[in-house]
């Protein structure tokens, strides 16, 4: 791509040169191209359901105040925009081995019609010419943010939507996910010459343009002519984002054995310490990704200063301030969206929920703490399904009824996904999932019955039915103890499911000598039992407990009177929906 953007009108003029490939079995005789910023308009479909967001009540606060289901990181609304400060994306020519094609615009889609059906394993090139207004800042992208910045640039090109299994994904962008075509970017810049940018990739020209790309703490070299080019590559990526603002300030820190870190963020001594701090912190982290979750295998990461939150990008994020925890989190998608890169309208619990697990992983190391200290995620989902608003996880992105449970599915579900499979498989096996789930799927578009499988392999357990009763259903858990009694010697309890959905068991016996036991009761679905995980502990592997069951009763050793506390999965990792009755004390 080679663009020119100019700073007085907004507005972008840009040419790009593609080489697709169609690598699917199947002829195709349209193309699809994603234009996202036509979403930025009054009147258009992210417009209508920001209003319609607006209007829906989901409940009153403590304090008594209404409380609406607007995404409040549109700091903009798009029907309050001026049309000066609307945003548009728009194909002027678009042509397919020098022969123009027929194009039609839908909104934030365009479809072409190949004049000639294009085969499989067969490669054409693309020319398109193109220009954009970037919008005043509403979401993810823009111009003018509230923190000073001149330009944050996500989903700012004609994007070509991914062809896969399912067939085109030629989906509307009102405001939810992304899924891309892998690729090689080489993307040249041009705007004004006081203009620093950060982007995607590794700077070409970096001896050209100084500015601490070329060596640290270098200046932005002099140049005569009124615009400077600012040239990008990045290979193997599915997307390419940049942000330039005359104030900013840059910094680098090399990881050990791994990418060089950019930071460009607004020159200001009150925040400069804060990013300081983060990107100290981030070097550190990273090859603890690496080992944990698998290889990063980029040269570069960059943290771009930019508006509208936090935005992840191959090889670089946007993020509207220095925050640390924001920071690792958009880093962590660097494995699920930009790596592995499933379908985000189609599983973002995938992303957004893998990588608040990752985050949460990497922040207790980094501070050597539980993992599981502080963790609200179950507290969260039970608010979600005491609700009158759930869906199931498998819910499109774009059609779910509301953004809190959008929200809540993709990040507070998508991480209980892997901290109950977790209870279920046993830590260390997840950790070994986790890394194997990589190793077999990065750059492929994994799904969630690719990563099950993975599951599956790794730990010898059968587990379609954990995945079809968390994804594709809004069924609970809820198990209690349900009695206690002697005989003999030994103590029999009683257990029963009063909810909806199965799962294996830990049962805790604690003795008044304060030993404790672990009774692990399999359910039959898996096929398989989780190995000891606490060496502190006995443990004591049961009977099966058939799944359509609804009542289990085990024997453990000793009298009642020895018997101090039974406790179902007192480790918290299973989501069941009403703790008060998993555990009964026995005040002798």
């Amino acid at each position: 791509m080679d663009i020119d953007l100019d700073v007085s009108t907004n507005i972008i003029t840009g040419k790009q040169q593609i080489s697709y490939t169609n690598n699917s079995p199947d002829t195709l005789n349209k193309l699809f191209v994603h234009l996202f910023w036509n979403a930025f308009q009054p009147g258009s479909m992210m417009d209508v359901g920001i209003k319609n967001s607006e209007s829906l009540t989901l409940g009153t606060s403590a304090k008594g105040d209404r409380v609406t289901d607007f995404d409040r990181r549109f700091k903009k609304k798009i029907y309050e925009m001026t049309p000066e400060e609307t945003g548009w994306c728009h194909v002027t020519s678009f042509s397919v081995n020098g022969q123009k094609q027929k194009i039609k615009e839908y909104e934030t889609v365009l479809m072409v019609e190949l004049s000639k059906p294009l085969l499989p394993k067969t490669t054409v090139q693309i020319q398109t010419v193109f220009n954009s207004r970037v919008p005043k800042l509403s979401r993810r992208s823009g111009r003018d943010s509230d923190e000073g910045i001149r330009y944050s640039m996500g989903q700012w090109y004609p994007k070509i939507v991914e062809y896969d299994k399912l067939g085109w994904t030629a989906d509307d962008y009102v405001s939810r996910e992304f899924y891309g075509v892998w690729g090689d970017y080489d993307v040249t810049i041009k705007l004004d010459k006081t203009y620093k940018v950060g982007a995607t990739g590794v700077l070409q020209n970096a001896a050209a343009i100084g500015w601490g790309y070329d060596k640290e703490g270098t200046a932005l070299k002099e140049i005569t002519a009124s615009k400077r080019t600012w040239r990008f590559v990045g290979k193997n990526i599915h997307d390419f984002v940049w942000s330039a603002d005359p104030g900013y300030k840059h910094i680098t820190r090399k990881v050990a054995n791994g990418p060089l870190l950019h930071f460009i963020y607004k020159d200001d001594p009150a925040i400069d310490s804060l990013w300081q701090t983060t990107a100290d912190t981030c070097a550190i982290v990273f090859p603890y990704l690496s080992k944990t979750f698998g290889r990063y295998p980029y040269p570069v990461y960059s943290i771009l200063h930019g508006g509208g939150g936090g935005t992840e990008y191959p090889m670089a994020t946007l993020m509207r301030n220095g925050n640390l925890e924001t920071a690792i989190h958009e880093i962590c998608h660097s494995w699920y969206q930009m790596m592995l890169a499933t379908n985000e309208n189609l599983y973002a619990w995938m992303d957004e929920g893998f990588a608040n697990y990752a985050e949460a992983k990497a922040l207790a190391w980094m501070r050597n703490k539980d993992f599981f200290e502080g963790i609200s995620e179950y507290d969260s989902y039970a608010r979600l399904v005491r609700s009158p608003f759930d869906e199931p996880m498998s819910t499109h992105a774009n059609f779910f009824t509301t953004n809190y449970v959008y929200n809540t599915n993709s990040y507070t579900k998508g991480k209980l996904f892997l901290l109950q499979l977790g209870y279920i498989t046993g830590e260390k096996t997840l950790e070994k999932i986790m890394l194997e789930y990589y190793n077999r799927w990065a750059f492929k578009h994994p799904t969630a019955d690719d990563f099950v499988k993975v599951a599956e392999k790794v730990s010898g357990m059968q587990l379609q039915w954990y995945k079809q009763y968390m994804v594709n259903t809004i069924k609970v858990v809820d198990y209690k103890i349900d009695s206690l009694w002697e005989e003999g010697n030994e103590t029999k309890v009683r257990l029963r499911n009063v909810g909806e959905m199965p799962m294996p068991i830990d049962l805790q016996v604690t003795y008044k000598d304060s030993s404790k036991a672990i009774h692990y009761i399999p359910v039959n679905l898996t096929y398989g039992s989780k190995k000891r995980e606490d060496e502190k502990k006995s443990f004591i592997e049961q009977d099966v407990w058939g799944w359509m069951q609804p009542v289990y009763t085990l024997t453990v050793k000793g009298k009642l009177t020895d018997i101090s506390t039974v406790e179902i999965d007192a480790s918290g990792r299973m989501a069941d929906m009403n703790r008060k009755n998993n555990i009964l004390e026995l005040k002798w």
